[in-house]
């Protein structure tokens, strides 16, 4: 079966036929030049293309005759029916087409040709509905679709422009009408649950269905974006303002591809929903991320998160960077100024870089996506470092008082302020994912900054109580009540009463845990490299500066401090304290 004509790999073959074929094609294409970029080359709002600049060669010499993507440079797995691999399409138009001084690629004959391949074997693996499959032959992936249709419509729109590949672009739009008609139907339960199972993958295939109709209008699929919109709006998006991941938040795919796939959507349509789920995940995001009070960056409040562990976000974040396209709402959203890069202080960045002699670092595999690029498609938004500043301003924790909480599908979001602390907790009769975990999970001081991290997906680095073997009481739900008071008092328990754990936040913190035998309490601590700590039998003492923390448990005890070896962030790590008892412990936060 070495025989596959190019006929039949561009109109539908299965992803069956297509791997029986590989073996015959295996050879690989030929490269262009490799280029070592000049950085001083580059226009400050095109220097994330530097990097991806460097791949073009190695990446088309890992592709073989077919115009699979091969070499491990995106996408798990890196086999020939996954069509995620095949993103990197985008890449090779954007410079197969793209003029620049920096940029030889223009125009090669090497380049195109390998796009040409690409694109075949991308448009071969589309299912005869529409769909395209990821992690085997025959499944109609939600994922390889919705993002599919993104790559495919700029692609598209890349070659149009430059008037290339002309019978490649007709092949690529009757896919989109196809993929668009399988993705848009409400009946379809791969794309659309109530809520969404994966927010982020139903919204990209909106975002590419929205240019697609622009450069292909058809008023029947326009009429099921707007109505898909809606939609999103209703099931993606939680009444405590995340976007759903398996039913819960994640501060990454939430804040680094949900929001940036809205913007782009929103770009392409203006439609009103797409604004107002900003807005509402804004309000979500001022109760999520610590901002730390030296302004060096952002500590997110991670321990609930249902798929990834994002745990600190610089405050400076220059390309390639994830988020920047979340910048196109500002203008509408001027809360979520707080959270992108200003203007003057991305500017200075872009300089430096610029000014830098080293070389232009290598991307490392499989981190190279290519979502970065087409972030440059709208231009810049980012606000002047006042908007910034008045934003920060108003976040809700730089108030000095307030009891916060949110709940949705059992799940409960408890936020508390008073003036010497922040507190956050999770609780609820059920976790979105086993990767969370319940319980506190951060501590913040309004000038030390964040002192406690509770991590998701991780036993040893949340904060909890632990029974031999490592089994925190974090690991699975804690249902929790709310007295109120002040101070503000709360108490969780595990299903089994085994830990019952009671917490009043005031001008201290005092936590109080009855458990059914012997333990050891948890405390993932932040430490920066400047901090002194102390530990004695009675206590720890941290000083930040000339604040002094100090985690009392009033009696002698034999505690210890050992490194989070594998958990850093800029001047900073993690060290975790634990404190054996005999099952009952009294933990006193104080600030002075």
């Amino acid at each position: 079966m070495n025989a596959f004509s190019r006929r039949s790999l561009i109109t539908g073959a299965t992803a069956a036929g297509l791997l029986a074929a590989l073996p015959g094609s295996a050879h690989a294409l030929p490269a262009p030049p490799p280029v070592i970029p000049d950085r001083r080359a580059f226009a400050p709002g095109e220097q994330r293309f530097a990097q991806y600049l460097v791949l073009v060669s190695p990446m088309v010499a890992d592709m073989n005759a077919s115009g699979f993507f091969g070499g491990g440079w995106w996408r798990s797995p890196n086999v020939p029916y996954n069509a995620r691999v095949q993103e990197h399409v985008y890449t090779l138009a954007w410079f197969a087409t793209q003029s620049r001084p920096w940029n030889p690629y223009r125009g090669d004959a090497n380049v195109l040709a390998a796009l040409d391949a690409g694109l075949g074997h991308y448009l071969g693996l589309q299912h005869a509905d529409g769909s395209w499959p990821e992690y085997s032959p025959d499944q109609h992936s939600l994922a390889a679709t919705g993002f599919g249709m993104g790559y495919l419509s700029k692609t598209n729109a890349l070659l149009k422009r430059a008037g290339v590949l002309r019978s490649r672009q007709a092949q690529i739009s009757a896919a989109l009408r196809r993929a668009m008609t399988w993705f848009l139907d409400p009946s379809n339960g791969t794309v659309w649950q109530s809520p969404l199972t994966w927010a982020n993958q139903t919204a990209s295939g909106l975002a590419g269905a929205a240019l697609a109709l622009r450069h292909d209008p058809d008023a029947a699929l326009r009429q099921r974006l707007t109505e898909a919109f809606r939609r999103l709006a209703t099931a993606g998006q939680s009444p405590a303002g995340y976007f759903y991941e398996e039913s819960g938040a994640d501060t990454n795919y939430n804040f680094e591809v949900m929001l940036p796939e809205l913007a782009d959507a929103w770009r392409q349509t203006g439609d009103p929903n797409l604004v107002a789920m900003a807005r509402r995940y804004t309000g979500w995001l001022g109760y999520n991320l610590l901002r730390e009070p030296d302004g060096s960056g952002w500590f997110a409040n991670i321990a609930p998160n249902s798929r990834t562990s994002s745990k600190f976000y610089a405050d400076v974040r220059p390309d390639p960077e994830r988020t920047a396209l979340n910048a196109q709402f500002v203008p509408e959203v001027p809360g979520l100024a707080a959270f992108v890069s200003s203007r003057e202080d991305l500017a200075a960045a872009r300089a430096d870089w610029a000014a830098s002699t080293a070389p232009v670092p290598a991307l490392v595999k499989p981190d190279t996506s290519p979502r970065i690029l087409t972030h440059a498609m709208y231009g810049e938004r980012y606000p002047s470092r006042a908007e910034r500043t008045a934003a920060i301003a108003r976040l809700p924790y730089r108030r000095a008082h307030f009891t916060e909480r949110r709940s949705d599908q059992g799940q409960d979001f408890l936020f508390v302020r008073r003036p010497r602390w922040y507190v956050g907790g999770y609780f609820g009769t059920r976790r979105a994912t086993s990767l969370a975990r319940t319980g506190l999970t951060f501590l913040w001081h309004p000038v030390a900054g964040t002192l406690v991290q509770s991590v998701n997906n991780n036993d040893h680095a949340c904060w909890a109580t632990v029974f031999p073997g490592q089994v925190p009481d974090s690991n699975g739900p804690q249902q929790a009540e709310f007295p109120g008071g002040e101070p503000y008092r709360f108490r969780y328990r595990t299903p089994s009463g085994s830990v019952v754990t009671e917490v009043a936040v005031g001008d201290r913190i005092v936590r109080s845990v009855r458990a059914g035998s012997a333990a050891t309490e948890q405390i993932p601590l932040v430490v920066r490299d400047s901090d002194t700590v102390a530990l004695d039998s009675r206590g720890l003492t941290l000083t930040r500066g000339r604040t002094v923390i100090r985690f009392d448990w009033g009696r002698a005890l034999e505690p210890r401090l050992r490194p989070a070896t594998t958990i850093t962030y800029p001047g900073r790590r993690m060290q975790i304290l634990t404190v054996p008892h005999d099952g009952t412990f009294t933990l006193v936060v104080t600030a002075r």
